[in-house]
């Protein structure tokens, strides 16, 4: 890569403003962040918001929220897609698909490992012990993400309101999740119309552009030319993501034939990621009944215990989707009975490029024209809406987190006082003694791994 492919843009920054970033100073922030985005997608924006905006200010608020809320709008996972994004318009394509693509191979990696433990010895107290202690963690996390977006995010009545609406839509009405982005970009939309000064932008972020100092990608950095909308780049990643859709999907067809398992997997989840509005849990019940109940890839308990997996492992919650194809190519022992980790290792591979190929290319196609409005308010309006919506719906996660840790089998069972310990012990981290995500997760295992070998859960 040149001198200028290593850094974002050519434009001079102020003394105040961080120095240019150079490819592999971005590698390693990348690596590190594929290792530590617990949390969901709740906590990896929240993780991503305290490095790029805060510490580090390679990005400004406004800029990052705006990028947010686009991909709030795509199917697939929106944190990965939002690290994509950023990486892509820090350098260019090479910096998203490195971005994005170190986001998701360290979870893939620890996934493949764990289901291996998992199918080949059973239970084993130490993994399950590490999981008890984790997953309330995992609710206060997603708690504080809830309020950390909804402080800089809800700056008005208006936008409380949507928050509020967003809310009870999900959790009492149970709307869709694409329901609710639709119906919080009309309302954006109308009150920019309405009320224009409550869905500015500007005003809203000013106060964290003081705060935060100078960005390397500020509110007013002009869009680098690699970011420049023209049909020439967009088709040319409409080629490019069609080859790289096509030739693996071929040899899969031409090797085994169409009724193979490995095919089915790559069509099936091809599909799956063109569903994923709204996140992992909006897909989870296609997922759930095309691999258990048509397919017959693994049982209803075992994907039960790939979901814990998910939420308890680095990256999206998606890629519980790795567990699935381990665990059927293993039990289908799809390369021979003497080959069923590299069986399962080799499904897992599989449903994790056709599961997550159609994200880089939304990025690389749709990044542009999204650079080209972030100071547009009939665009930014709607898109500051979905935001306050998004504080709804992540709140209602982390109930959905705090009812399955707090009563494992239902209201009518027991309650577990140990996991509200824990979870109250993890929020008075986070909220009170501002901890890393990475301290609370580690200590809450440990707790976790301690309560099963005395035997206390």
């Amino acid at each position: 890569m040149s001198s200028e492919g290593a850094k974002y843009l050519d434009v001079p920054c102020s003394a105040d403003a961080p120095p240019a970033v150079s490819f592999a100073a971005a590698f390693r922030f990348w690596l590190k962040l594929g290792f530590i985005s617990f949390g969901g997608p709740a906590g990896q924006i929240s993780i991503m918001h305290q490095e790029l905006v805060e510490n580090r200010r390679w990005i400004s608020e406004q800029r990052f929220l705006h990028a947010l809320n686009f991909c709030m709008l795509l199917p697939g996972p929106e944190a990965q897609q939002l690290a994509t994004y950023i990486g892509w318009l820090m350098h260019k394509r090479w910096g998203g698909i490195v971005a994005g693509a170190l986001f998701v191979l360290p979870s893939l990696f620890i996934l493949v490992l764990l289901s291996w433990l998992y199918i080949a010895f059973g239970e084993l107290t130490v993994v399950a012990g590490l999981f008890y202690g984790i997953k309330p963690a995992v609710t206060a996390i997603v708690l504080q993400a809830a309020h950390r977006i909804g402080m800089r995010a809800l700056k008005n009545a208006w936008l409380w309101s949507i928050a509020v609406a967003a809310f009870v839509a999900i959790f009492a009405i149970n709307l869709p999740f694409p329901l609710i982005v639709a119906a919080a970009a009309i309302a954006g939309y109308v009150g920019g119309k309405l009320a224009p000064e409550k869905f500015t932008a500007g005003g809203a972020h000013s106060k964290g552009k003081q705060h935060f100092g100078p960005a390397l990608i500020d509110d007013d950095t002009p869009t680098p030319p690699h970011a420049v909308f023209s049909w020439t780049g967009l088709a040319g990643v409409i080629v490019a993501g069609a080859l790289l859709w096509a030739a693996p999907m071929s040899i899969l067809i031409l090797t085994w034939g169409w009724d193979h398992a490995y095919t089915q997997m790559a069509w099936f989840f091809t599909k799956a990621a063109l569903l994923t509005f709204g996140g992992a849990y909006a897909v989870l019940p296609y997922v759930y009944q095309g691999a258990v109940t048509q397919y017959g890839w693994l049982s209803a308990t075992q994907m039960m215990d790939g979901l814990a997996l998910g939420e308890t492992t680095p990256g999206p919650l998606i890629m519980v989707v790795a567990f699935v194809g381990f665990v059927g190519g293993y039990l289908k022992a799809l390369l021979g009975p003497d080959a069923l980790f590299l069986s399962g290792a080799l499904a897992a591979l599989l449903v994790t490029w056709f599961t997550f190929l159609p994200s880089f290319l939304f990025i690389m196609a749709g990044g542009p024209l999204i650079e080209s409005t972030h100071k547009d308010l009939k665009f930014t309006a709607p898109l500051m809406a979905i935001t306050a919506a998004v504080v709804g719906v992540i709140l209602n996660l982390a109930l959905f987190f705090g009812y399955h840790v707090l009563w494992p089998t239902g209201f009518q069972g027991r309650f577990d006082w140990i996991s509200a310990l824990i979870a109250l012990a993890a929020a008075l981290a986070l909220f009170k003694l501002q901890r890393k995500v990475t301290h609370v997760i580690a200590v809450s295992a440990c707790i976790g791994l301690l309560v099963k070998i005395l035997g206390f859960a």
